[in-house]
């Protein structure tokens, strides 16, 4: 199936040329592309585009999970019909195994595994080997960190057909080898469940149930189910079930890996008696023993990562396989912000490595441990299929793979300009912010505020509270369907100010946003570089009215640059517009598809401690207007006033609620004096 573009949309301003000129690079056998586009410019539209032209399976690589989770509802919504997955890492929190050798203290691996986020990987996997052209996955740079043999994940797949010859002892077996788990209670994603000849098995994703009946040596029946009541579905001619988990290996691996761990570990033991360090010797023989043996029983340890090289069948010192080894070697790879993404791969290896080898160093893990790991940056760019680079602010790597050129989408679709910077000095300056802050809210605008630091945004929020404002703010500790759900409660008006630190720079597509205040502007460095001030400064850029505000007490190099570059882009969508005769308006807000990440029950209207205005729900009206209203009217005024009172009220707002409640008695009081009126009359 081919990749099928649904959209109101087409292209405008610089994206027709932008689409054409990509296209004919990638069909004429050029690897690499950049598209250099302004921020509100349509770039994903135009990458869709392009993805529906080349009908390619397609990575979507983003730096962070809050974009990635944005692309995904974007491209959900592109390509209903096709198979769009998300992943990312599946940690909501990840403590890494450690050891500190200046004060001896060795720090166990703790983590919390998001289930969800697990199974939209299993998910992905299972599109990617199921032969499907038209599969677009949105990563974040997870997919860089090994996962199993995409060899093994396809020879534990369980394939059935209808008459298959298949003895359910042997089918049980292919299902536990695949870690599915047997229970007898209800069914969860990735268990089973035996009642004579019958097995209902749910799938690792969740997406479905299977009842199979077997009768005899044969396969008689293949059906979907309903998982709580077993209600039938529909009969189906065949069915694939995918592993349980990505990290699964054949009984003859785990055999053959054993015999190797045994053999490292007696070398380990004799390279630490040589080196008369009889402590790590005796602690590698301990620790790496006791994992032996529970995967001889259970077929599983903690930190079996680490014994990941002997359970792939790879060479000491080789690259683990990662979800770009489930690509066909035709794949389109779609770099977003590759300006910040480039930098992210190339930093992951070397933090790992030095981590690793102090747990080797010490003997808490045998050198094979160093094997599991992200790609070195140099196995990254082999892996790459055709790549096109997406970003505002392109850096010089992206530039020099591209040969110099590049597609540039300047101007917008809706004619937007780019906001003006604004430079203001701190003296007083969230004194000031508040007054900004104030205005905008009259208007139902949104506001964006970055700080240098994760504790500035959290003390900045708490003073934010006591002066009444509504406000959340964002940063890494925030996991990762939180920071999605933050935001859709921005875009839902549930509060007013977002503050953030570097997650709030690239890509984050909030048309609402009127106003974006950078506080200390002139500090000099990542934070506050040309690239990343022209990127926090562009989340306005997507309103009317869009404004940003540099409070600072300098003018460095980066703010005068970015100032300069925004000017420059100012007059060339000025021009563009005059000479098209063509008049900017805020950008439609975009499709939310972020939801479909969030459970049915965040869908709904989420209980939030802040205020709600009552001019959000009703436009006010005088006393003595009263009297023209007919009973329909004020019929319809007393079930707003109701509903918006039970809103409150499960917003904890209880102040609001009785403001809402005395307005539904006044209305309620108003129908009986009209009754009576007409009574009397």
């Amino acid at each position: 199936m081919d990749f099928k573009l649904v959209s109101d949309y087409t292209p405008m301003g610089d994206q027709p040329t932008a689409i054409a000129h990509l296209t004919e690079k990638i069909r004429s056998g050029e690897k690499f592309c950049t598209l250099l586009g302004a921020t509100g410019s349509g770039k994903t539209f135009t990458i869709a585009n392009v993805v529906a032209e080349l009908k390619r399976p397609t990575l979507v690589l983003s730096h962070n999970k809050t974009l990635a989770a944005q692309l995904y509802g974007e491209f959900k919504n592109f390509f209903p019909q096709n198979a769009v997955e998300y992943f990312v890492s599946y940690y909501d929190y990840y403590q890494p195994e450690a050891y500190l050798p200046t004060t001896d203290t060795y720090i166990e691996k703790d983590l919390s595994i998001n289930s969800d986020i697990e199974k939209m990987r299993l998910s992905t996997t299972a599109a990617l080997l199921s032969g499907r052209r038209d599969v677009l996955v949105v990563s974040s740079v997870s997919c860089l960190y090994g996962i199993g043999n995409p060899s093994d994940f396809h020879a534990t797949s369980i394939h059935l057909h209808l008459s298959d010859v298949m003895a359910i002892k042997q089918l049980l077996y292919k299902l536990v080898e695949a870690l599915y788990t047997r229970t007898e209670r209800e069914l969860l994603p990735g268990t089973f469940r035996v009642n004579g000849g019958i097995i209902d098995v749910m799938s690792a994703m969740g997406d479905q149930c299977y009842r199979i009946e077997v009768a005899g040596q044969r396969i008689e029946s293949l059906s979907l189910i309903e998982p709580t009541t077993g209600q039938h579905i529909e009969h189906i001619e065949q069915v694939t079930i995918f592993p349980a988990n990505m990290f699964v290996t054949t009984r003859e691996r785990i055999n053959s890996a054993i015999s190797s761990i045994q053999d490292d570990l007696a070398i380990q033991i004799a390279f630490f008696e040589r080196e008369g360090r009889s402590v790590e010797a005796q602690r590698i023989k301990q620790r790496v023993e006791y994992d032996l043996e529970m995967i001889k029983e259970l077929g599983y340890c903690p930190g079996i990562e680490n014994y990941s090289r002997y359970f792939d069948g790879r060479e000491a010192g080789s690259r683990p396989f990662c979800l770009l080894d489930y690509f066909p070697e035709d794949f389109l790879v779609i770099i977003d912000e590759s300006h910040a993404t480039i930098p992210q791969v190339h930093a992951m290896y070397g933090g790992d490595r030095a981590r690793k080898d102090n747990l080797v160093e010490y003997g808490f893990r045998l050198p094979a441990a160093r094997d599991n790991r992200p790609l070195r940056f140099t196995e990254f760019e082999r892996l790459l299929g055709t790549t096109i680079f997406v970003s505002a602010t392109p850096a010089d790597y992206e530039i020099t793979r591209s040969e110099g050129i590049t597609a540039e989408q300047l101007i917008r679709p809706t004619c937007l300009i780019d906001p003006p910077l604004e430079v203001r000095i701190t003296l007083n300056q969230i004194d000031n912010l508040i007054e900004e802050i104030d205005k905008r809210a009259k208007v139902d605008d949104r506001v964006l505020v970055t700080t240098i630091t994760k504790r500035m945004a959290e003390e900045l929020s708490k003073y934010f509270d006591r002066m009444g404002i509504r406000n959340r703010y964002i940063h890494s500790d925030v996991d990762t369907l939180e920071r999605v759900q933050i935001l859709e409660d921005l875009r839902d008006g549930l509060f007013d100010v977002l503050i953030g630190v570097n997650l709030l720079r690239e890509g984050l597509d909030l048309p609402e946003v009127g106003l974006v205040a950078i506080l200390d502007a002139d500090k000099e460095g990542f934070l506050r570089n040309v690239r990343s001030i022209t990127q926090i400064a562009g989340r306005a850029a997507r309103h009317s009215n869009g404004h940003v505000i540099l409070y600072a007490d300098k003018c460095t190099d980066s703010m005068r640059i970015a100032i300069e570059q925004s000017n420059h882009r100012r007059e060339k969508q000025i021009e563009y517009n005059i000479e098209n005769k063509r008049l900017p308006h805020t950008a439609k807000k975009s499709g939310r598809g972020q939801r479909l990440l969030l459970g049915p029950e965040q869908k709904q209207d989420i209980p939030t401690a802040y205020p709600i205005h009552e001019e959000h729900y009703f436009s006010g009206m005088a006393a003595d207007t009263y009297d023209s209203y007919v009973a329909e009217d004020l019929e319809a005024l007393i079930n707003q006033a109701r509903e918006d009172m039970e809103r409150a009220a499960k917003s904890l707002d209880f102040l609001a609620a009785a403001r809402y409640r005395d307005k539904m008695y006044e209305y309620q009081r108003q129908k009986e004096e009209n009754l009576k009126k007409r009574e009397r009359i």
